[in-house]
């Protein structure tokens, strides 16, 4: 790799003539396409690995509304005392998934809102999030208040 020294072709006889050494201007690319393919590789692996798997929004933020869409969207609810609401209706928990993938392939978007009561314990809201994933809705939004801490940030 890198720069080396050549011997130039004196022509005729073999050690009658000694030639000028020359520097050699030829690069070798190939440990160049070895480390490049080799990092890609490894980025291509980890990539996947760097998103954050679960986005979500506590309750109480200063965040901004989302952009509404053409379709009416669609809403879960979980209460205080326990109950799952697909817009409206009660659904029990083991009847969930299957709601979901039906609704889903009726549905052009994947996008689906989770309103939660905020003394839900965070692992029930984590579970119900993962059916929903299941159900085949991988665009998640949590509904929260406005007006909430803005952690020191004006404006908004």
């Amino acid at each position: 790799m890198g720069a080396g020294v050549m011997k130039t072709a004196g022509g005729g006889r073999r050690g009658r003539r000694r030639g000028k050494a020359a520097a050699m201007s030829e690069i070798n690319v190939t440990p160049f396409v070895d480390v490049m393919l080799v990092l890609l590789i490894i980025f291509m692996v980890a990539a996947p690995m760097l998103t954050v798997g679960v986005p979500i929004e506590l309750p109480k933020t200063a965040a901004t509304a989302l952009p509404t869409e053409q379709e009416e969207p669609l809403t879960i609810t979980m209460t205080a005392d326990g109950r799952l609401l697909i817009q409206s209706q009660d659904v029990a928990d083991g009847e969930l998934i299957p709601k979901l993938q039906a609704v889903a392939a009726e549905r052009t978007s994947d996008k689906i809102f989770l309103r939660a009561d905020g003394s839900i314990p965070y692992s029930r809201v984590a579970q119900v999030m993962g059916a929903l994933n299941a159900g085949g809705f991988r665009n998640i939004g949590l509904v929260t208040d406005t007006d909430g801490p803005s952690f020191g940030v004006t404006g908004g």
